[in-house]
């Protein structure tokens, strides 16, 4: 491990490779760190800010960085950004919890590591920077769309969770930064949003910042090769093997047998299936009785209840979970039969606690071709390590709405719990026209007309910051006009204004409602 300690990201004031110090030629610390990565590419290259070297935790590196392609740091009191990025990113990555590993590509220079191998792999795009937290994080953005994996990781520090630490982190990132990075990293429609934003909830008007960003590079979507960066974690290698199946169903019977016996199928097989089958017709029985009778190869625990809803459903199954791993599904999946046993060899090999696969429909082009952190989570095509998923629940506050699958991967993300989607891993996705999980009734909110789904806007008060939230409000009043029928903008904009009150209307109401209820999985 080599240790590089920086003045304010500019001035190296030492370079170490255990207790022994390196000289350089040159005291800018980003030429140093570009020459340290080409002398020494097989170590782990950390960043320190000299007021912080003492805090580092030597021990837990080998831990944090278990596989080449990872790529982390944490706040101590100082972040890149400012809350402002939140006014057009709208994912997970954004509003960061300290208090675990938590997946981001916002990078700190308090204090951080990254392999040198891999850092070289971005200098031909960035080796012109010369900011260093811009540089990182940067290589993390771009590096998050190709396959690095990049975390805000309190373990880097000793005492992290410290009383005396500060609760707010400060930003280093001038408004011109924001700007242009905005410009190098997202579409142009962010960058003109952003400056709406900015006019609109800022009272500023940032004009120059926004004619500069446009002198900068472009490196929205640029691929980076990472292939050959050879990866194998050696975080997983006693955990166990075994996994329980959970599959909510209503009204598919022919469907729910397939994926029975794609599972009856598997070179790994199940420890246990639950299927949890609801029909709101109280005088109705299973349509599936012979699924108990029938000997299968691993338990089968079926539960039948006339009470609807995706969350109920998967919480009675949740409630009989116990295995190393939990495969949440779909019952109108098809599998291959290597499919769990491939799913758990690439879990091991990258050390991961969740591994989203692909869900394409028949003849569904893919979108995303290489395995990285997921901005979701799949409720039909997830592998959860048990000891996150035994512990969560589904929220039933989005129950017969929607964003129930989002909230629960937000849990798993604030439990310290990543998400990688892995593109070579797919489930084919049937999706069957009727019956699955959902009622099929209208939303008792539908003539009311909300914008967005009150379910919608309880996951965007419950996750986002007030930036993030006013960024989405701003863009679905933009990109709504054009596919509606009132083009004149005075009246849309009263429209669209009544809609949202009528939205987080609804979402009081579902919330009081569900806090008067006590909370329960019924069969």
């Amino acid at each position: 491990m080599i240790l590089l300690v920086h003045s304010n990201g500019e001035i190296l004031e030492q370079a170490l490779i255990g207790e022994e110090k390196l000289e350089f030629g040159s005291s800018s610390y980003i030429s140093v760190l570009w020459k340290v990565a080409l002398e020494f590419p097989e170590e782990l290259i950390c960043w320190v800010e000299k007021s912080f070297l003492e805090d580092i935790n030597f021990q837990k590196l080998d831990e944090i960085f278990h596989h080449d392609l990872i790529m982390a740091s944490y706040p101590i009191n100082s972040i890149y950004f400012s809350d402002e990025i939140g006014y057009i990113d709208q994912l997970p990555f954004i509003n960061i919890n300290r208090e675990v590993q938590y997946g981001t590509w916002q990078m700190s220079s308090d204090v951080g590591g990254i392999k040198g191998e891999v850092i070289l792999k971005f200098r031909e795009i960035f080796g012109h920077i010369d900011d260093l937290g811009f540089l990182l994080n940067s290589i993390a953005k771009l590096g998050q769309q190709n396959g690095l994996f990049c975390y805000s990781e309190p373990l880097l520090i000793k005492d992290c969770c410290h009383s005396d630490r500060p609760v707010e982190v400060r930003s280093k990132a001038s408004k011109r930064d924001l700007f242009s990075f905005v410009y190098s990293h997202y579409k142009i429609v962010r960058l003109w949003l952003l400056f709406w934003c900015f006019v609109k909830y800022e009272k500023s008007f940032p004009g120059g910042s926004l004619i500069t960003a446009f002198f900068k590079k472009k490196f929205f979507k640029k691929d980076v090769d990472l292939s050959d960066i050879c990866v194998k974690s050696e975080k997983l290698n006693k955990h166990g093997e075994s996994i329980d199946v959970i599959i909510p169903t209503l009204g598919r019977r022919d469907y729910l047998l397939t994926v029975l016996e794609d599972l009856k199928s598997q070179t790994l097989l199940p420890q246990k299936v639950i299927v949890v089958e609801q029909n709101p017709d109280p005088n109705s029985q299973t349509d599936i009785p012979e699924i108990e009778k029938q000997p299968w190869p691993f338990k089968l625990v079926h539960h039948f209840t006339h009470q609807t809803g995706a969350c109920n459903a998967r919480n009675v199954a949740l409630e009989e979970v116990n295995a190393d791993w939990v495969f949440f599904a779909d019952d109108d999946n098809r599998m291959e039969e290597d499919i769990l046993q491939k799913s758990i060899q690439e879990i091991k090999k990258y050390g991961l606690d969740l591994l989203t696969l692909n869900y394409r429909q028949k003849g569904e082009s893919l979108v995303f071709d290489k395995l990285k952190q997921w901005g979701t989570f799949g409720a039909g095509n997830s592998i959860v390590a048990g000891k996150f998923a035994s512990k969560l629940r589904f929220d039933i506050a989005f129950e017969y709405g929607y964003a129930e699958d989002k909230d629960y991967g937000m849990q798993l993300r604030n439990s310290g719990c990543d998400i990688i989607y892995h593109p070579a891993l797919q489930i084919l996705h049937l999706k069957a026209p009727r019956g699955g999980f959902r009622e099929i009734t209208a939303a008792p909110w539908v003539e009311d007309k909300p914008k967005p789904s009150p379910t919608l806007m309880i996951y965007l008060k419950k996750y986002y910051t007030q930036e993030q939230l006013k960024g989405f409000k701003a863009e679905l009043f933009f990109r709504y006009y054009f596919s509606q029928q009132i083009k004149n903008p005075v009246t849309y904009l009263k429209t669209m204004r009544k809609r949202w009150l009528i939205s987080e209307k609804w979402a009081e109401k579902i919330l009081k409602k569900t806090l008067a209820t006590v909370p329960k999985t019924s069969v």
